[in-house]
């Protein structure tokens, strides 16, 4: 029992990785990728939003297996890179890692770039009209204003990588204290006969960081709404 109990804080602990890596790597890119959304407009943006947004409407097993034709040993990109540095990314904790990021990454460009939009451009042209550079305007003005959305969309992806299912055993597999994740191991203990305390236990702590993560999410959203409000209000008291 003592034993089983491990693999279990295992499987929760590889989670709780994955997701933070998952995160942490997803954040800058969703944050450049973001901007460029909500300030450009270009040739193809409506195919390249749809691109992205695509794992959102997508099954997760459909999903990890396009990656396992991509990354997989004998994929397109994974063939060549077994064969030439000896790298193997399927069935290993990368692969994990690059599942959750695929599937979570919808989740965080949109909240990012509904962030972005929301700063008045006109801070930022004021910042150039007196002088700062594009990157000095995007980390004075540009980032702080957003910055309580992107830690939304950060939760948000934290949140969706705990629970991802699909994608991880199809491109991942479901090997223990590598890529067994909590939803997985679920899925395992379901399997087993006389396992159903221990399923539920699992049930009952993925429920619970998820629950907390949402409202984590949320406390972030609210403070953006009225952070904006009262810089709102503030202007028409400057005004009259």
């Amino acid at each position: 029992m003592i034993r089983n109990l491990a693999i279990d804080y295992q499987a929760v602990w590889l989670s709780l990785k994955v997701a933070l890596y998952t995160s942490a790597i997803a954040l800058p890119v969703a944050i450049l990728l973001g901007y460029v959304l909500a300030r450009k407009q270009f040739r193809g943006k409506v195919i390249l939003e749809a691109i992205i947004h695509l794992p959102m409407v997508m099954p997760p097993v459909t999903t990890g297996y396009l990656l396992l034709l991509i990354l997989g040993t004998n994929g397109i990109i994974g063939k060549w890179l077994f064969s030439v540095f000896g790298i193997r990314i399927a069935f290993s904790f990368s692969a994990a890692v690059i599942a959750a990021i695929v599937v979570s990454f919808p989740l965080i460009i949109r909240s990012v770039k509904v962030s972005m939009e929301m700063v008045d451009p006109n801070l930022e042209q004021a910042s150039r009209t007196l002088g700062a550079s594009w990157f000095k305007t995007f980390i004075l003005i540009t980032l702080p204003l957003a910055w309580p959305g992107i830690l939304g969309g950060f939760v948000l992806a934290f949140a969706r990588s705990l629970g991802e299912f699909g994608a991880t055993i199809t491109f991942a597999g479901n090997i223990q204290g590598e890529t067994r994740t909590l939803p997985l191991a679920i899925f395992s203990k379901m399997q087993v006969p006389g396992k159903e305390t221990e399923t539920f236990a699992l049930v009952a702590i993925s429920v619970i960081i998820s629950f907390a993560a949402i409202v984590a999410s949320e406390y972030f959203y609210r403070n953006k709404k009225k952070s904006k409000l009262s810089k709102k209000k503030i202007g028409y008291q400057n005004a009259e």
